[in-house]
């Protein structure tokens, strides 16, 4: 399922908790501080659980708005699907409630891909213990969900781009599947530049052409933006 919106005008908000939930770990920041804390993730992790350890763990700062970056479907600012790589119970979960604060949710993708953004037209590819994908358009985002779409011999992107695609395949025929891919979808989509984050990025020798390599620091970048005016929005 795919969505776009355009830029959107919202009150500037002074510190933001940024939390990024991915298959492993879920990591956290708030703006003005330069620590990253973080804890392990995995297949028990509901969104009650994670709601109390990051409450738990950012207990000693101080923040007035919060950004989820989700790993699945997000839709006008609501879970959808339920993840893969997690527990269940995130579709419907109250998280401002929760939290007790104006929350924002967006796909995990869409939110890194917000902070790696440099204007025109920029493809996102986040490899990970998934993949994440999205694409911004002078300023509109419009996450996708191209990790689970058929690929080659009955296996998804994700499935050869993701971790355990990287763990079958080996390191070098996995950077090829990367390169093709890359090829592949900046062709398709027209892109001017494409932008690969992720944890598993780093493990690529050599970035294809149109390429640029992220950071997952850019999540974080990427949740603070959004409660800017101005910014790429979801």
């Amino acid at each position: 399922m795919r969505y776009c919106s355009h830029i959107m005008q919202r009150k500037p908000q002074r510190r933001v908790l940024v939390i990024d939930v991915g298959g492993s770990h879920v990591k956290t920041r708030v703006s003005g501080h330069r620590d990253m804390r973080q804890f392990e993730s995995g297949a028990t992790l509901t969104p009650r659980r994670m709601v109390s350890r990051v409450l738990r763990l950012t207990g000693d700062l101080k923040y007035d708005a919060v950004s989820i970056g989700y790993p699945g479907v997000v839709v006008h600012g609501k879970i959808v699907t339920e993840p893969f790589n997690l527990g269940r119970g995130w579709v419907g979960f109250d998280f401002r409630k929760a939290f007790g604060r104006p929350t924002l949710l967006m796909n995990d993708a869409a939110m890194q891909a917000i902070g790696s953004y440099e204007g025109g037209r920029m493809l996102f590819l986040g490899l990970g213990t998934g993949l994440g994908s999205a694409l911004i358009v002078d300023g509109t985002v419009a996450p996708m969900e191209l990790a689970h779409l058929p690929y080659k011999r009955g296996r998804s992107y994700e499935d050869y781009l993701g971790d355990r695609g990287r763990r079958r395949l080996g390191a070098k025929k996995w950077r090829r599947v990367v390169a093709d891919v890359v090829a592949q979808l900046s062709k398709a989509l027209e892109a001017d530049y494409v932008v690969i984050g992720g944890g598993n990025a780093r493990k690529l020798k050599k970035l294809p052409n149109n390429a640029r390599l992220g950071n997952n620091d850019f999540a974080f970048l990427g949740g603070f933006r959004v409660w800017r005016s101005s910014a790429p929005r979801t």
